[in-house]
């Protein structure tokens, strides 16, 4: 299969992982808030967070102000 220098999945992938970001962000790391704003159950964004390997420390975003 010839590879291609844009990949659709790796594309959803990165929106998806800014926007689940985003979310965590906005509700102070809340995961129940941000699944809710995301429209998604807590159990999915526990497995997305670690699929993608979101943190705090990761992220270099935990401060709010």
């Amino acid at each position: 299969m010839e590879q291609h220098k844009f990949s659709l999945k790796e594309s959803m992938n990165k929106l998806e992982r800014a926007a689940i970001i985003e979310a965590l962000e906005e509700t102070g790391w809340v995961k129940a808030r941000a699944a809710r704003a995301l429209g998604i159950t807590e159990r999915m964004i526990g497995y997305k967070i670690k699929k993608y390997g979101i943190s705090k420390e990761v992220t270099g975003r935990d401060f709010y102000g």
